[in-house]
């Protein structure tokens, strides 16, 4: 189990894992699959039917007390759903009784800075730097003595699946990732976008000024920028108030602000990161591969989605599927559930 104490000692041993190296591109493929097992077909779900976990836990993993649902049987292969911003676990609200159904244990945690996670120490630097966040996640496995799991995530849940998947493949079995490939290299991330995209960041630069910093210190002020992130980016989504709130009361975590700030100061080097995850920092920004099966899912109407995988597509050298979805937004696991956890099933036969 990974505690204050041992999580240096685990950062360090990460400098030293391997990442296999590029070995062509296999595709997956129906008579892969068969050979493996065929995997089922899921019955369909209706978005929102779900508003909540039945089993809300705590556990202490590295330098935090993880808040976390979980549901499925306790001796079930291991599904870890990571969520992103401005989001928290109930993106899986839906997702989760599906994959418990198929008698997956389905673990759901609060990032840092989010819902009842919590910081053990106040001396720690609220740090959301992308590897502090990965090791958040292998720590956590360590205290639930998860040895391997299928990981899936979106947004910042994707880039953390990313990050294990390529640097501890050991700890992952497959990987579904919304969005794809999304380890941040601070080097590229200081060339400037076509206008069109830098525009559906607009919040990310607000947030390298001071207003921004107080704006997501104020309450209400933080709920009305999320709301409207979730109204620009999920366009055809139509949630209700309670869904936002279910939500939104995660973003009352007291290192809420901090936490997310940050996270998009870091990306744009405005922000430095901790010299203790310098090593791990130094192989991502290498772009490392992922070697584990990964089913890549993209949202039509996500103004994040980019055209196509050809910008990626060489970053996944294990059997490898890309799937888009048609009318669907960012938040793409809470919009089209069914098609999220299919991808799980699937993966996992592959």
């Amino acid at each position: 189990m990974m505690n204050r104490r041992t999580f240096g000692k685990v950062v360090g041993l990460a400098t030293g894992a391997t990442v296999a190296s590029l070995a062509g591109l296999p595709a997956l493929s129906t008579a892969a699959a068969d050979a493996r097992g065929t995997a089922p077909t899921l019955p369909p779900v209706t978005p929102g039917t779900h508003t909540s976990f039945p089993v809300l836990k705590q556990v202490r993993a590295g330098v935090l007390n993880v808040g976390y649902a979980e549901l499925g049987p306790a001796r079930g292969p291991v599904v870890i759903c990571l969520h992103g911003w401005p989001y928290d676990i109930h993106s899986f609200v839906d997702v989760a009784p599906l994959l418990a159904a198929q008698g997956y244990r389905v673990i759901v945690p609060y990032l840092r800075g989010h819902g009842t996670t919590r910081f053990l120490s106040s001396r720690t630097v609220r740090n959301a730097q992308q590897s502090a966040i990965a090791l958040d996640i292998v720590a956590l496995m360590d205290a639930l003595k998860i040895e391997k799991a299928v990981l899936a995530g979106f947004d910042w849940g994707s880039r953390t699946a990313d990050i294990i998947a390529a640097l501890y493949p050991q700890r992952c079995k497959a990987l579904v990732s919304v969005s794809g490939y999304l380890i941040t290299n601070l080097q590229a991330n200081l060339s400037p976008l076509p206008p069109k995209a830098e525009y559906a960041w607009w919040y990310q630069y607000y947030f390298a000024t001071e207003r921004g910093r107080l704006a997501m210190q104020d309450k209400d002020k933080r709920r009305e920028l999320a709301r409207l992130v979730w109204d620009t980016v999920s366009p055809t989504w139509k949630f209700d108030d309670a869904t936002f709130d279910r939500t939104a009361a995660a973003f009352d975590n007291p290192d809420y602000a901090a936490i997310v700030i940050h996270n998009y100061r870091w990306r744009l080097s405005l922000a430095e990161g901790e010299r203790r995850y310098d090593a791990v920092e130094q192989r991502l920004q290498a772009r490392p591969v992922i070697t584990v099966p990964t089913i890549v899912l993209d949202a039509e109407l996500d103004p994040f989605t980019a055209p196509n995988d050809s910008g990626y597509r060489d970053r996944f050298t294990g059997a490898y599927e890309h799937r888009t979805l048609p009318g669907i937004g960012h938040d793409l696991p809470q919009e089209a559930p069914t098609a999220f956890a299919q991808a799980v099933v699937d993966v996992d036969h592959r």
